[in-house]
């Protein structure tokens, strides 16, 4: 069927001859628009456009305030059950202090377990390029200390001065599947600068 906007109803049908289906989805048969305004009439239903494209358009008895509320629940129901994911950013240093490190921590914690994806970006100055090791440290660290809420999706990654890591969160049922560390944060040296 068409949505509530666009369907016809009663007078508004201007074509001549309708196919009827009936308010049990039997087929009454090829009307003219007069005899099945007045079927459904005599039902006290309304006569609703549901094809108005085959030849001839297909016509429903149905109550069409009915029909609009159920449409319309059908629709919140449907809004209600949707989850936009939202990418959230966590921006850190190579050197950052202790309770600095716990309140971004906690914040992509809370992220986490709102259902948003999590980026930790760890920002790299001037010389501190040549111990990117530093970053990767910081990040298997946050990735020990979120996986009771949140999983690796993309392995830490040098990124121009950025090294990038993201985190998805857990399944509400706890099924999701455990990845194993990629070799960058498993332990594995980060590549040589250049000079």
């Amino acid at each position: 069927m068409t949505t509530t906007k666009e369907v016809r109803v009663n007078d508004r049908i201007r074509i001549p001859t309708v196919r009827v289906i009936g308010p049990d989805g039997e087929q009454v048969g090829i009307l003219g628009i007069r005899e099945a305004l007045t079927y459904a009439q005599e039902r006290h239903l309304d006569l609703v456009e549901v094809s108005p494209t085959a030849r001839p358009p297909v016509c429903r008895v149905m109550d069409f305030g009915k029909y609009k509320y159920e449409q319309n629940k059908k629709l919140q129901k449907a809004r209600k059950k949707q989850h936009v994911t939202h990418l959230k950013e966590v921006k850190l240093r190579p050197k950052i202090e202790e309770h600095d490190y716990r309140f971004k921590v906690n914040n992509g914690r809370r992220f986490l377990e709102l259902h948003d994806k999590v980026k930790f970006t760890v920002t790299f100055r001037g010389r501190e390029m040549a111990h990117t090791e530093a970053g990767f440290r910081l990040l298997e660290r946050v990735v020990k200390d979120l996986e009771e809420v949140g999983q690796v999706e993309n392995p830490a990654r040098l990124e121009g001065r950025n090294l990038v890591l993201l985190m998805v969160p857990k399944s509400a049922a706890g099924k999701a599947p455990e990845r194993k560390p990629a070799p960058a944060t498993a332990g594995a040296k980060p590549p040589a600068p250049r000079s």
